[in-house]
Formats: structure tokens, C-alpha cells, sequence
């Protein structure tokens, strides 16, 4: 195949962790081509803007995206880069998996899941935002539509049929937050009634958090709005062995964007040492979006394989390598494969 994707090296260590991802991808010889773009602190200071309309129009002529961490400056014009681009591109569906990995510092064995969150609605929607002048009274607004429930609960119950997987939980607060929440709860029972084949049970999010910690191997896909969502999915994250193992979808109808979900950690940038598995992960979600679910296959088993033999990997997953050093490690497994 031929296929063109935007590329967002990012800010902080995403140049690094992308140069280590690209390198991979190359190797897979699929045809990949790549359009470089800017955004966030690289694009202001390029050519003065945080979201180029370059950017903008390269993901739309794409329509696929691969992403490094983005810095958004205080005062910048946006609360959030990465919420602007779900914004700008009706990302609807944010899709985390968090998966063990044998050779990592996961606290858990055996975990195989999938966090779908609403990605557009909700909590951070940013409306009716207030401050009374005496600064005491804060207001904001949560909007819930019933197209926005509705889309993303279909969205996990067909990926769930994709993927040959059996449950899917509903996380919500309808039990106190009986508008927003109460909506989200009815239109998912209603979509669930479509899929009888699809195990659905429901849960209220505080217990979710607690039956995660306990007994994470319950759950297969969790579907739920946007502000638990995001919780719930880092949550996630931390059993597996942390943010530097955790990818990132967001699914549109008419683009997607895949990401690394950690932050540009400026702390490390320059030193060589940052892990690119959260971005290589996501490289593997686009690889599936694109059709190349058996390519995206041979990189997982190629990070499986290098992590437990800790090949030449990064400082916080217990080696002495640098990003290159893994990206030439997984280079070697592909090439032994």
C-alpha cells in the first residue's frame, strides 16, 4: 500500500520517541509515507502559531495522524492542545487499551482492556464557564446528547464484535447525577439491547475504581463519559506499568489521530533516554486503523519480546539503553521474526 500520514513530532521528548517510532515503522516496509507538520510549542515558535492551518489541513487531507506529547503554553489561547484537535476534528472516541507486558514493573498479571471514552461532550466541554467577581463562585456547565451517548457506546459494543471480546462494562453516576448521567445510562441500555451476543453489566464509577485496583482482570471494555473516562484510562495505565506504556486512539468519522498519552516530560528532553513504547503502541493502533493489524502485530510481539529479554531498553524499565538503543533492539526482533 501507499498511504500518506501526518506526523506532529511534538515538544519536549517527541522528537525523540517519534525518530524511535518512524524507524520501526520503516522497518515494517508498508509504504508509509509521512508529512511533517507542527503544533504546540515547535509551531509557535516556527511561525508564531500553537495550531497551524497547515496542520489543520494536512490532518483533514490525510486523515490519519501520529502525534508526539504536546506543550500548551499558560496563556496560550487553548485550555488544552489536545482537546482543540478532538474539538477541531469531532474525535469522538478515545480509545486507551492497557494491556501486561512481561518485563515491565506492571502490578498485575494478565490484564487485557480497553477504556472507550466519550472525547467531545460532557465535563470538558468548557461551557458556562463563570467566576462571580468576588471570585467565591465558580460555574460549569456538563452537557450529555443523547448522539453523543449513543455514538460512543456503539462505538465500544462494534469494536467489542471486531475483536472478539465478550463484556463490556458502562461506567457511569447515575445515581446522583441523574440528568447527564441518568441520559448516558439510558441510551447505553438501549444500544446494549442491539448486541445480545455481548455480555453488559453496569457500574457506578466509584466502585469501578475500586473493583480496577482489586480485581482488574474482570473487565474487558469500559465505556463511559468524558471526565471518568480520562480517570478511569490512567488508572488503567498505572496497572500496567504507567504512562509510558499507554497509547492512545481518537476516532472520527472523518479523521483519527493517534498519540502517546504522557506528557512532553520536559525534564528529559535532549538526554536520549525517554521510552517510546506509549508512541509505538499507538503506531500499533494506527497500523490496525489502516488495515495492517498483522503488522501491528509483529511490533507488539517484537516490544513483548525486547522487554522481557530487556534488551538494550530505557532507564524506567529497568536497562541501561537510550531511545535509539530500543528503537535498534525492536529493529533486530522484527528483523529475527
Amino acid at each position: 500500500m501507499s498511504k500518506t500520514i501526518a506526523v506532529i513530532r511534538g515538544d519536549g521528548i517527541g522528537p525523540e520517541i517519534m525518530n524511535a517510532t518512524l524507524r520501526v515503522l520503516d522497518e515494517l516496509k508498508t509504504g508509509l509515507n509521512y508529512e511533517f507538520v507542527d503544533a504546540g510549542m515547535a509551531a509557535q515558535e516556527r511561525c508564531g502559531e500553537l495550531l497551524p492551518q497547515a496542520t489543520m489541513e494536512s490532518i483533514a487531507r490525510h486523515r490519519v495522524a501520529l502525534k508526539g506529547p504536546l506543550t500548551t503554553p499558560i496563556g496560550g489561547g487553548f485550555s488544552s492542545l489536545n482537546v482543540e484537535l478532538r474539538k477541531r476534528f469531532d474525535l469522538y472516541a478515545n480509545v486507551r487499551p492497557a494491556i501486561t507486558i512481561p518485563g515491565t514493573k506492571a502490578r498485575y498479571d494478565g490484564i487485557d482492556l480497553i477504556t472507550v471514552r466519550e472525547n467531545t461532550e460532557g465535563a470538558y466541554g468548557s461551557e458556562g464557564q463563570t467566576l462571580s467577581e468576588d471570585g467565591d463562585t465558580a460555574h460549569s456547565q456538563i452537557k450529555v446528547t443523547r448522539r453523543g451517548s449513543e455514538r460512543i457506546v456503539r462505538y465500544a459494543f462494534e469494536l467489542a464484535r471486531r475483536q472478539g471480546r465478550k463484556k463490556i462494562t458502562v461506567v457511569h453516576k447515575a445515581n446522583i447525577m441523574k440528568t447527564t448521567s441518568g441520559l448516558f445510562l439510558k441510551v447505553a441500555r438501549e444500544v446494549a439491547a442491539e448486541y445480545p451476543e455481548i455480555q453488559c453489566n453496569e457500574m457506578i464509577v466509584d466502585n469501578c475504581c475500586m473493583q480496577l485496583v482489586m480485581n482488574p482482570q474482570q473487565f474487558d471494555v469500559i465505556v463511559t463519559t468524558n471526565l471518568f473516562g480520562d480517570i478511569i484510562s490512567d488508572l488503567c495505565a498505572g496497572l500496567v506499568g504507567g504512562l509510558g506504556l499507554a497509547p492512545g486512539a481518537n476516532i472520527g468519522t472523518e479523521a483519527a489521530i493517534f498519540e502517546a498519552v504522557h506528557g512532553s516530560a520536559p525534564d528529559i528532553a535532549g538526554k536520549g533516554v525517554a521510552n517510546p513504547c506509549a508512541l509505538l503502541l499507538a503506531a500499533c493502533q494506527m497500523l490496525g486503523h489502516l488495515g495492517l493489524e498483522d503488522q501491528a502485530q509483529r511490533v507488539r510481539a517484537a516490544i513483548r519480546d525486547v522487554l522481557a529479554r530487556k534488551d538494550r531498553v530505557t532507564p524506567d524499565l529497568g536497562g541501561n539503553g537510550s531511545t535509539a538503543s530500543f528503537a535498534d533492539a525492536l529493529i533486530d526482533s522484527l528483523r529475527g521474526s
